[in-house]
């Protein structure tokens, strides 16, 4: 049975992922359901980012099943942006939607993304009920306001990592986060190139396996660096 909603042109769905062999199988059987049902054609990119478990063989033995899967191998942690990064510039078809490799997400609210494609370049979610400890939520509530008053991104949710896109959004644009900023970075970039993003709801659900790494004191002090510098450079333009 396929779905009623339809995306308008084939996707690359970027899955960034460190140290996430128990969430994968679930959430890569459950890309490949929605995605095949929703798109003329998709393909799943998994970036392991230097991970210490069974990440990248789980992901070379299911790619048996399924020859749209494929892997890209950072032989070090590099970052989540850096993973981000790299999952876009193999991306290969017009669209590219990414998610974490967390199960925080359902991936079939894809629709409520796809709906919104005739209006914009760029639809992003945002968690209508945040699941994680309280230190991370306010941390993205000082953050997303920071990112609206410093570099004029007008999204509630900036990290939400359930995001649409156009291609030609990045087309000739040079990213260079490596952490946390990255999802501003994006969102400036296309709002500088006249994108207005949408917003729509999205559910967030419990981190069920596996460590988050969002939150260490190493990402944060990354993250704080990468803002000013990110400052520096959209002040520049």
């Amino acid at each position: 049975m396929t779905s009623p909603i339809s995306g308008p042109d084939p996707v690359s769905v970027v899955l960034p992922a460190r140290n996430e062999a128990a969430n994968l199988p679930g959430l890569l059987l459950a890309c490949a359901r929605v995605f095949a049902s929703r798109f003329p054609d998709y393909e799943l990119l998994v970036v392991d980012d230097g991970s210490s478990d069974d990440t990248a063989a789980l992901v070379e033995k299911l790619r048996q099943d399924n020859p749209r899967l494929r892997l890209i191998r950072h032989p070090e942690n590099l970052g989540y942006g850096a993973a981000l990064r790299s999952g876009f510039a193999a991306a290969r078809y017009p669209l590219i939607f990414f998610t974490d490799a967390d199960g925080q997400f359902d991936p079939a609210e894809v629709d409520r993304l796809i709906l919104h494609l005739k209006e914009t370049d760029l639809v992003a979610g945002y968690r209508a009920a945040r699941r994680d400890p309280w230190p991370r939520r306010l941390y993205g509530r000082v953050f997303s306001w920071l990112c609206r008053v410093r570099f004029g991104v007008r999204v509630r949710d900036v990290n939400c990592a359930f995001k649409l896109f156009r291609r030609s959004v990045l087309e000739g644009a040079e990213l260079r986060c490596s952490g946390a900023l990255i999802n501003a970075e994006l969102l400036a970039v296309a709002q500088g190139r006249g994108v207005v993003p949408v917003e729509v709801p999205v559910a967030h659900f419990p981190r069920r396996q596996g460590e988050p790494s969002g939150g260490s004191a190493a990402v944060i002090v990354r993250a704080v660096r990468e803002f000013w510098e990110l400052d520096r450079r959209l002040r520049r333009r």
